[in-house]
């Protein structure tokens, strides 16, 4: 008699070294990019997703270099059109682990009309965008989020053109997962991203990167410790929005209007703002809130969860049609569908 003995084998666990590729990375020395791929790469081993489920989309630009550096599957596909090329992918793969890595230019300008369509379908793809405020790869022209009177070479008198709002423009595409983070906070990014992941459904996540040699220093007061206590609020879900550099400020709502308002040692924050990462009308006034010239005051910039709710994905909804459409009319025949109803003869 035989005994036989069942062994299991260990997955092997993963670290941030399995998801480096042996391609030379080759950005700017000083680019924010590099942070963002360190943390990508330190995120993807704690998703507890098998690395061949892991795809990696990127349209054109700088960021979109991507896939090359993230030992993952994954396509360097065409200027502005990494979120249609996803959409596709999600909806025949629905299983797998998508990330949509794009820029201000390539996701706001020649793709953002795919950007909107796919936030408001919802598929559960990760959008990764890069703002530089700038043009990097083509050598620094203004982009849709350069600010007013930005001089760039394309812009040599100043900028004229009114700058998008991304978290905005999500909003209003009815995204169902909207957050900021920044290249220089490696765990807040490291946060965000898995955040991201963790969000069923279509997620926007907007990153602050410095472009050393285009746009250098565009987000340093969000980034240096002299002033990041005052320049910059993280939000945190049930928590009240304070900042500074003894946490000594409020925001306080007085009717829709935000208000900053001092805290003395050991003060009450029960009438401040708290964060509702659900409410719907409080996220439109927060990514407004630095850029709406009828606010009064100047407002730190917030980071962290915006708005985050659930809403059917597309890819469900879709194979919930067909399997539908398969009960009702059977699996139906492609000669047939092709031939049509009427057939004609050709004498």
């Amino acid at each position: 008699m035989i005994d036989t003995i069942n062994e299991t084998i260990a997955t092997p666990l993963l670290t941030a070294k399995d998801f480096v590729t042996d391609q030379e990375v080759r950005w700017c020395p000083g680019c924010g990019d590099y942070s963002i791929l360190a943390q990508v790469q330190k995120v993807m081993p704690t998703i507890g997703v098998p690395k061949e489920n892991i795809v990696v989309i990127s349209g054109i630009g700088c960021s979109s270099r991507f896939p090359y550096y993230t030992n993952t599957f994954g396509m360097h596909s065409i200027h502005g059109r990494a979120t249609a090329i996803a959409s596709g992918l999600k909806a025949a793969r629905p299983e797998l682990s998508v990330w949509i890595v794009t820029g201000d230019g390539d996701g706001l300008s020649i793709g953002g009309n795919h950007t909107i369509h796919l936030l408001r379908r919802n598929f559960d793809v990760n959008i990764l965008l890069f703002n530089n405020e700038i043009y990097g790869l083509t050598k620094g022209q203004y982009s849709p989020t350069s600010e007013q009177k930005k001089v760039t070479k394309s812009s040599p008198f100043g900028s004229i053109d009114h700058p998008f709002n991304p978290l905005a423009l999500a909003m209003g595409a009815d995204a169902t997962f909207i957050a900021r983070t920044m290249d220089r906070d490696p765990k807040h990014l490291q946060s965000m991203l898995t955040r991201s992941h963790q969000h069923k459904g279509s997620s926007f996540l907007e990153i602050y990167q410095n472009c050393v040699i285009f746009n250098d220093g565009a987000f340093e007061q969000f980034t240096e410790k002299s002033t990041r206590s005052q320049e910059a609020i993280f939000l945190e879900h049930g928590q009240p929005l304070v900042f500074g550099a003894t946490k000594n400020k409020g925001i306080k709502l007085d009717g829709l209007k935000p208000v900053i308002v001092e805290l003395e040692v050991g003060a009450d924050t029960s009438d401040l703002w708290i964060h509702d990462e659900n409410d719907f009308y409080k996220a439109q006034i927060l990514v407004r809130m630095f850029d709406d010239h009828r606010i009064e005051g100047h407002f730190p910039r917030p980071f962290g969860v915006f708005y985050a709710i659930e809403r059917a994905c597309y890819e469900d909804s879709m194979s919930m049609q067909i399997e539908e459409a398969i009960a009702t009319k059977g699996k139906g025949n492609l000669d047939k569908l092709l031939r049509g109803r009427e057939v004609w003869e050709i004498a």
